[in-house]
């Protein structure tokens, strides 16, 4: 009994395969467990076979293909669809890329219709379309936080084709232009940015009144702020999707940012921005465009580090108030000068933030034209902020709903922005 315990099993009986093929069924050969006795084999067989099925998809054959991802060991981050083809392994090993390629693949891309302009001290990268001689007068762009100028390229071509000088800056800090270690003649906070703006507009020779556009988060609201200091300077404000009242809510990247520690892992995240656009679009960003806006990330971490600081140093829920308040049309404000010229102590009773909001009433009457072109697929400012912003100040301030855009209506819908400000301007 011991013997036969310890004897092997005897071998399985042979197959007796048909010598024809012709109306035999062949036995199916379980090819999973094949491949888990050799999975360096099979590895190299099912990336083979992915390599094929992306193809296919392309030409609309995917439904009898198999659609399992292939092995990736950057699976991490290619949640977003336009950075897989930059961080994904290639099929030969020997077209591997690292930062450095990829770099010298992208390097000079986005630098459409721009020069750099020493201002203050600073090197600015400014694009321009049209020339001083342009007959209906000069458009500034502001572009706000985390990306750059590049999102108005489309709409600045267009726009001096109708007649229009345009420039359009990357903010310090931010696109191709200097980014100063903070602490070090620049610190990120509003009042230098706006100073550095104004030595900007001197460098550029732009006349007053001219039009303003602005768009976005954080640089993009110091843009406005500006405009409420500076409402002689002005002569009509298009605004895009932009955090314009108390309610508008905070992305979680500028949360994350103020966060001690985390902030620093993720300002260096070199997909920041195109990971940023395509969360507030209805659309992926093409490859040779979600390199423009990773370049600056890639390049080095002075972008990174410069976007933390702004986000640290600004108080968010303060600049949508003072924008609210700014542009309304002013009946609070008249109702707060009654009561200061009544009893000054009633005043004092109220709330610091009260006391500010008669302070920019006292000094600031904004009637000048305004244009809200609102992406309606914004997933980071819901239309319901545009509609609040118009009810404030009804008889200034014009909604123009732009539907197909997301949160920056100038990269996902160029041509009915373009549209919208021909009217308006």
């Amino acid at each position: 009994m011991a013997w036969a315990l310890l004897s092997p099993p005897p071998p399985p009986p042979p197959l007796n395969l048909p010598t024809s093929s012709s109306s035999t069924t062949y036995p199916t050969i379980n090819t999973a467990a094949t491949a888990a006795t050799n999975g360096r084999g099979y590895w190299r067989r099912k990336r083979a076979t992915s390599l094929v099925i992306a193809k296919a998809s392309e030409k609309g054959d995917a439904k009898s293909k198999d659609t399992t991802p292939e092995f990736n060991p950057f699976g991490f981050v290619t949640d977003n669809p336009s950075s897989r083809s930059a961080i994904q392994l290639p099929a030969s090993p020997a077209e591997d890329g690292n930062v450095g390629q990829m770099l010298y693949r992208i390097e000079g891309k986005g630098k459409d219709f721009g020069s750099y302009i020493k201002s203050g001290g600073f090197r600015w990268f400014v694009r321009e379309t049209g020339s001083q001689e342009s007959r209906r007068g000069t458009i500034i762009f502001l572009h706000g936080a985390p990306t750059q100028s590049y999102s108005y390229r489309v709409v600045m071509s267009q726009m001096a084709d109708a007649g229009f000088h345009c420039f359009a800056p990357d903010w310090i800090g931010f696109g191709f232009t200097d980014k100063p270690q903070p602490g070090y003649g620049f610190d990120y906070t509003e009042k230098e940015f706006h100073a550095e703006f104004d030595k900007l507009l001197e460098a550029l020779e732009v006349k007053s009144p001219f039009f303003l556009v602005v768009q976005g988060f954080l640089v993009g609201s110091y843009g406005l702020t500006w405009a409420l200091k500076n409402p002689s300077k002005i002569a009509k404000l298009a605004i895009f999707n932009s955090p314009l009242t108390v309610s508008s809510p905070i992305p979680g990247l500028f949360q994350q940012l103020r966060i001690p520690l985390y902030g620093e892992f993720t300002c260096q995240n070199a997909i920041i921005a195109e990971r940023f656009i395509e969360a507030g679009s209805p659309y992926v960003l093409k490859l040779e465009k979600a390199d423009v806006y990773r370049l600056p990330y890639l390049s080095s971490g002075g972008p990174g580090f410069a976007l933390l600081e702004a986000a640290r140093k600004a108080n968010f829920r303060g600049l949508s108030s003072q924008i609210a308040a700014g542009f309304g049309s002013g009946r609070l404000f008249s109702v707060l000068k009654e009561i200061y010229c009544k009893n000054l102590m009633v005043l004092t009773l109220h709330s610091s933030s009260v006391l500010g909001l008669w302070k920019i009433g006292f000094t600031v009457s904004w009637d000048k034209p305004i244009l809200v072109a609102w992406g309606i697929a914004d997933k980071h400012l819901p239309q319901s902020v545009a509609e609040e912003f118009q009810k404030g100040n009804p008889s200034n301030v014009k909604l123009k709903l732009i539907e197909g855009a997301g949160h920056m209506p100038q990269e996902d819908w160029p041509e009915k922005v373009v549209e919208a400000l021909r009217v308006f301007f």
